[in-house]
């Protein structure tokens, strides 16, 4: 056989789908718990110079997104260390590697193994789901006061008060309704959206909320590819079986 026919012979033993899954979900992964991890430390920023100027009053807040930033740590590690596993279960299991490797035999383990795979894919995808309409929230929130003040610097907008026009985050329940000031108004929150913490922060969550749904995309393919995988080892300890006779 020569090199050339070699070369293609390896690379049909290629996992396609679960390598690109694999890509996508690290690259999903990386935005959103990068930008996200960034984004809740602006927003914090944001709440404390603007909205709620009495620490006590988001003592809760601030704890709740110091846990959040933990998360994601964990987050970032486990999908880094569960990709590698499922690209290896990709390879292992492609029936392009079985025809590659003839002695290849399945066990009662391998596919126990394998279907906890399906299992568990299963499950991290649902939850990306919701983490995926979670992450959209905050993009809501700023998108209205981004909006708002769109609207007060408009030429066609013809307000006679700017100072009328606010935006009151205790409505979201963000903070509670005795944090002072808690809502910005006029100038004022023309100010914020100038401020370079509103800017960054609103596009990081935007980016976050678009890495929350890279995953979610590369979760699907896991769940396509370790199902075949799955239905393919169950097809080969049939196949076993029946050579037995």
């Amino acid at each position: 056989m020569g090199c050339f026919e070699c070369c293609i012979k390896c690379l049909g033993g290629v996992p396609y789908a679960s390598l690109v899954a694999t890509i996508l979900c690290f690259s999903g992964v990386a935005l959103f718990c990068g930008c996200g991890h960034v984004a809740l430390t602006g927003t914090l920023t944001i709440l404390e110079n603007h909205f709620s100027k009495i620490t006590t009053d988001h003592a809760m807040l601030t704890d709740i997104i110091q846990l959040m930033q933990y998360v994601i740590y964990g987050i970032a590690s486990f999908f880094f260390l569960y990709g590698i596993i499922l690209l290896a279960e990709g390879f292992y299991t492609t029936s392009a590697v079985k025809e590659l490797h003839s002695e290849f035999k399945t066990t009662v383990c391998g596919r126990c193994i394998s279907g906890m795979f399906v299992f568990l894919t299963y499950i991290l995808g649902i939850a990306w789901l919701g983490v995926f309409g979670f992450s959209a929230v905050p993009v809501f929130l700023f998108y209205n006061m981004w909006s708002t003040c769109a609207a007060m610097r408009s030429p066609m907008a013809n307000l006679t008060s700017i100072d009328s026009i606010c935006v009151d985050v205790r409505q979201y329940g963000i903070i509670p309704w005795n944090a002072t000031p808690g809502k910005a108004c006029g100038s004022t929150l023309g100010d914020i959206c100038n401020t370079s913490e509103f800017y960054l922060s609103y596009h990081l969550y935007i980016v976050a909320c678009a890495g929350a749904g890279a995953t979610v995309i590369a979760l699907l393919i896991y769940m396509m590819a370790t199902t075949y995988n799955f239905a393919v080892l169950k097809f080969k300890s049939r196949e076993d079986c029946c050579t037995k006779f």
